[in-house]
């Protein structure tokens, strides 16, 4: 199975719902922030009681390239988006839907993966 397929069916439970989205989206935020320290920012909740239950992914952001991509979590309802930036500033931000989202996403690190070394190992642990 080639990496296309492999990241392809770890991110399919993106476009699933209920509980399955709910892991996806923890699993998803998990490699990332393994695999791209530098450059990806993981905000987490509490559920339950005073927030006290477990944490779960709120939001992801990670900033790669000339674009910001960002997945937002509430409840079963998944939002997902990319920016491009210029210097730092935003010029256009546009939904995509999760499955065009991954795809953004991966197209993205593979471009990097061949400019740099770190990206490619990122990409390796996120397929792996």
């Amino acid at each position: 199975m080639d990496t296309d397929e492999t990241f392809d069916l770890s991110a399919a439970g993106l476009r699933a719902d209920g509980t399955d989205l709910r892991i996806s989206v923890e699993v998803l935020a998990s490699k990332l922030e393994s695999s791209l320290p530098g450059r990806t920012r993981v905000e987490r909740h509490g559920g339950g009681l005073l927030g006290r239950g477990e944490k779960r992914v709120r939001r992801l952001r990670v900033e790669l390239g000339g674009c910001a991509y960002e997945l937002s979590a509430a409840g079963e309802r998944v939002e997902c988006s990319r920016e491009r930036q210029v210097g730092g500033i935003s010029i256009k931000r546009e939904p995509l839907d999760p499955g065009e989202w991954v795809a953004a996403l991966t197209g993205e690190l593979r471009e990097e993966a061949q400019r740099s070394a770190d990206a490619r190992s990122a990409l390796e642990g996120l397929v792996g």
